[in-house]
C-alpha cells in the first residue's frame, strides 16, 4: 500500500502549499542573488550562494535543484504525487538529415546550442529543465515552482524557444529547425530510481507522453499546443482555429493551437 503520508507531502512540495516549504522559501528569498534553487530558493550565486554552497549548492544531475533538497528528498525515499501540470517538449526537426550534411563535432555544436537556448527559454519562465534526450529538450511546469500560471508560461517558453532558434546566430550553422508540443494535465510527478538512490527528478503518465507526440508532429516553427492547455492559460485564442490531431498511441484525438513565435 502507497505511503499516504509520504504522497501528501510530496504534494506539498510541488504545488507549494507546504507551511515549511514555504517558511524556508521567506528565509532564502531576501538573500542574493538568482539563479535559485527552485524549491527552496537557495540562491547559487552572490554573497548568498557564496557562503550557502556547501550545503545548498546546485544539484549536479539538475542544477536547478540544490544538493540539500536532493538530500531530504533521497532520505524520504523514491517517491512523488500526482498533479496537475504543463510540460513542454522541443526537439530538432530532421536531426538525421541534418546530422548527414553536418560533421560530427559541428552536429555536436548544434546540439549544445539547442540545448542552451532551450533551457534558457524554460528556465526564463520559471520550468524545470527535465533533461536532454538526443534532439529533444523537455521542461516540467510544476505548480509549487511556476505558480498557479504554469500553462501561460510553458506557453511562453515554447515562443522563446521557437523565437531564439530562428534567429541566423542560433548556432554556428545558423538557425536551428525545432517544433515544440505543449500540454497539461495530470502527471505523477517526483524522483525515480532505485530504493536507495534517487536517479532523476522527473513526469510520468499518459499527459506526459501526449506532449512527447505533440512535439513530433509540429512543424519546423511550430508549437502546437493542447487546447486544454490554452484554457488553462488564458490564452486568448481569436482568430485562431483549433486543429484536430492524431496522437499515435492514444485513442482519443485531441484539439490543438498551432502557434509561432
Amino acid at each position: 500500500m502507497a505511503d499516504e503520508g509520504a504522497e501528501a507531502r510530496w504534494r506539498g512540495l510541488l504545488t507549494g502549499e507546504s507551511s515549511r516549504l514555504r517558511a524556508i522559501r521567506r528565509q532564502f528569498r531576501p538573500l542574493p542573488s538568482p539563479p535559485r534553487c527552485k524549491l527552496c530558493y537557495a540562491p547559487f550565486r552572490g554573497i548568498g550562494g557564496f557562503l550557502l554552497r556547501p550545503w545548498f549548492g546546485p544539484w549536479e544531475r539538475n542544477a536547478q535543484l540544490c544538493k540539500n533538497c536532493i538530500g531530504t528528498l533521497v532520505k524520504r525515499g523514491v517517491g512523488g504525487a500526482e498533479i496537475e501540470l504543463s510540460l513542454l517538449f522541443v526537439d530538432i526537426r530532421g536531426s538525421t538529415a541534418l546530422g548527414e550534411h553536418l560533421r560530427p563535432s559541428e552536429f555536436s555544436a548544434v546540439l549544445a546550442a539547442f540545448y542552451r537556448l532551450a533551457a534558457d527559454a524554460i528556465v526564463s519562465n520559471d520550468g524545470i529543465v527535465d533533461k536532454f534526450v538526443g534532439d529533444e529538450a523537455i521542461g516540467l511546469f510544476i505548480p509549487g515552482f511556476a505558480g498557479s500560471d504554469h500553462a501561460a508560461k510553458a506557453i511562453r517558453a515554447g515562443r522563446d524557444v521557437l523565437a531564439a532558434a530562428a534567429r541566423p546566430d542560433a548556432s554556428a550553422n545558423g538557425p536551428i529547425p525545432v517544433g515544440a508540443g505543449l500540454h497539461s494535465g495530470l502527471a505523477y510527478v517526483g524522483s525515480i530510481g532505485s530504493s536507495d538512490a534517487i536517479s532523476d527528478f522527473t513526469a510520468l503518465g499518459d499527459t506526459v507522453n501526449t506532449t512527447a507526440r505533440l512535439a513530433s508532429l509540429a512543424s519546423p516553427g511550430e508549437l502546437l499546443v493542447s487546447v486544454v492547455a490554452a484554457v488553462a492559460a488564458g490564452f486568448e485564442s481569436a482568430g485562431l482555429m483549433p486543429q484536430t490531431v492524431e496522437v499515435r498511441g492514444r485513442e482519443a484525438t485531441l484539439e490543438v493551437y498551432a502557434l509561432r513565435p
